[in-house]
C-alpha cells in the first residue's frame, strides 16, 4: 500500500513480519521485554534489529540501535519506513533516544507505525526535532558572530 509522500512502496505487513522475526533474536533476560524493529531503506533493502540487554541495565542496546548499525554495515542509505514491535508482536513506539536516532537516519518524511496515531511521518512524532542541519546552522551563526565581533574590534 502506498503511503502519502512515500517515494517507495511500503509493505507494512512484510515490515512488521521482519520486525517480529528480529524480535525472536532479542537478548532480554533482565526485562523479559524483547523488541524487534525493521526498516525499509530508500534502495529497497530491509534492515532489522533486536534489543540486547546487559547486566548493568542502563547500557543495553535498543533494537533501533541494532537496526541502524545494520543500515550502516550494509551500505547506508536513508530509512523510508519503520515498524517496531514488542514481545506480543504488536506495534511499539520507540523510546525518545531511538526516535532521535531514527530522525537522524530517516528524517522528517520517514514513516513510522505508532501505537495511537497509526502510520505517520516522523515530523508528527518529533515536530521540533534536532538534527545535523541544526549543528551546521549553529556553527554558521557562531562563525558569523565571531567575524562580526572581530570587525568591531579592528
Amino acid at each position: 500500500m502506498d503511503e502519502p509522500g512515500a517515494a517507495v512502496r511500503v509493505d507494512w505487513d512484510a515490515l512488521r513480519s521482519a520486525a517480529r522475526e528480529a524480535m525472536t533474536h532479542a537478548y532480554a533476560p533482565y526485562s523479559n521485554f524483547p523488541v524487534g524493529v525493521a526498516g525499509l531503506v530508500d534502495d529497497g533493502r530491509v534492515v532489522t534489529g533486536c534489543n540486547v540487554e546487559n547486566a548493568s541495565y542502563g547500557v543495553g542496546l535498543c533494537a533501533e540501535c541494532g537496526m541502524v548499525s545494520e543500515l550502516a554495515r550494509t551500505g547506508g542509505g536513508r530509512l523510508v519506513a519503520v515498524a517496531c514491535v514488542g514481545g506480543d508482536g504488536q506495534p511499539l513506539m520507540p523510546c525518545g533516544r531511538c526516535r532521535q536516532l531514527l530522525w537522524e537516519h530517516g528524517g522528517a518524511d520517514m514513516l513510522i507505525e505508532t501505537v495511537s496515531l497509526g502510520i505517520v511521518p516522523m515530523r508528527e512524532v518529533l515536530p521540533d526535532a534536532f538534527g545535523p542541519e541544526d549543528l551546521t546552522a549553529a556553527a554558521t551563526r557562531s562563525a558569523e558572530g565571531t567575524a562580526a565581533a572581530e570587525r568591531g574590534q579592528a
